[in-house]
């Protein structure tokens, strides 16, 4: 069993034993959801003051640590879940003007993930390539010629003027990365990048690689709830063999970080989440239905009107009618009892997070070893950089 194997395994079995505790939608929730099978775990978290619940939110391996007294798996998921940092290869000064236009935070992405990668000397293909921000970097920290592959046929003009002026050796060509058409830029001796390609775009490369048999691939993924179907497609054997199959809200939880936010932020998303949760619970109660209801995006203005103009207008959105008696302040406490279930339910969730991430980034690894390849997993950068930092490379196999 390969390394991969192994380690995809454990995580398999670890998730696939605790689905209780991560595989549902706690704004679905109209309690906390192990109140029957888990009372002292429930008792636990409702006796949390809003300090302790953000420490906790912010250092997962206390959170694992607390947990494990309810959750045997904890421990074991947490260390799953560790992989090595990447070492960083030297790269020589790049020439003045490579980054204008490139947001600055994008930018140290961008250094990070180059210095990551192996140096092999091969072209590059660059995998949705925007204007080709990677792509300027490759060319002239590698000194290797470059095609980029877009969609957006804007973004090649764009792309195409700027490395014009640069004087950079990288080729633009207007395509769609779900396009059988686009195999034909998937040359065996070659290096195809794409850095936080959005779910079954980064899907799509490794298997069209896998398929021609290209010398090399790195992807860094991201988004992974953005794919076409309802449900994930598993891509090795084993994660085809698991029983663990995951909707678009599960694939979420992966980029569901939790961020240090101010004061008026928290105070902010306090207001609109409770909201949301009250009016559910009065749509519940009008409809006689034990089914969620989600709204749209609101405009923030609205939530400053106060809590039945946002009823007004979230049933305006669904279609439906309120009567005139409405005791909203009772609804408007509902939701906010219903926030503190969610927040309570989201920290134990935070322990599955960065697991269930590995397990489909294992996923890939493995399926690239049953193509032959030989591959490595690591991050390529902090998670201040990004949280989405995880780089996978995979090397045909020689013999």
């Amino acid at each position: 069993m390969s390394q991969f194997s192994s380690l995809f395994a454990q995580l398999d079995a670890d998730l696939s034993q605790t689905r209780a505790f991560w595989q549902f939608m706690p704004f679905a929730q109209t309690d906390l959801a192990w109140r029957t099978s888990h009372p002292e775990l429930c008792e636990w978290l409702m006796g949390l003051s809003d300090e302790e619940l953000q420490f906790f939110n912010h250092d997962v391996d206390a959170l694992a640590t607390k947990l494990s007294q309810w959750i045997p798996q904890a421990m074991s998921l947490q260390s799953a879940a560790q992989t090595k940092a990447l070492a960083s290869q030297p790269v020589a000064d790049l020439p003045k003007g490579l980054d204008v236009g490139i947001p600055g935070r994008k930018w140290t992405q961008i250094t990070a993930f180059n210095a990551a990668l192996p140096r092999l000397q091969l072209p590059w293909l660059e995998w949705c390539a925007g204007k080709g921000h990677l792509g300027r970097v490759l060319a002239a920290s590698h000194h290797t010629a470059v095609t980029s592959l877009e969609w957006q046929a804007q973004l090649c003009l764009d792309g195409e003027k700027a490395v014009k002026a640069l004087g950079l050796p990288i080729s633009f060509v207007n395509g769609d990365a779900f396009s059988t058409n686009s195999e034909q830029y998937i040359q065996p001796q070659q290096h195809a990048v794409a850095l936080h390609a959005c779910g079954d775009l980064h899907v799509s490369l490794l298997q069209r690689v896998a398929k021609k048999q290209g010398q090399a691939v790195s992807v860094s993924p991201c988004c992974y709830h953005l794919i076409r179907g309802k449900q994930y497609q598993p891509l090795s054997q084993q994660a085809k063999a698991s029983d663990i199959q995951l909707a678009k809200h599960d694939l979420r939880l992966p980029l569901q970080e939790t961020v240090t936010a101010g004061q008026r932020v928290q105070r902010q998303r306090f207001v609109e989440v409770s909201f949301r949760l009250g009016f559910d619970a009065l749509q519940r109660h009008l409809s006689e239905s034990e089914q969620y209801l989600p709204v749209p995006n609101v405009q923030k203005a609205l939530l400053n009107e106060g809590f039945a103009a946002f009823c007004q207008w979230a049933a305006d959105k669904k279609g439906l009618t309120l009567p005139a008696d409405i005791d909203y302040e009772h609804w408007q406490q509902v939701g906010e009892q219903r926030f503190s279930y969610v927040d309570r339910m989201e920290l134990v969730r935070q322990l599955f997070r960065r697991p269930l991430e590995m397990w489909l980034v294992y996923d890939r690894a493995c399926f690239m070893e049953e193509s032959g390849y030989q591959v490595s997993v690591g991050t390529f950068c902090d998670k201040p950089t990004t949280p989405r930092n995880l780089l996978i490379h995979a090397e045909l196999a020689q013999g």
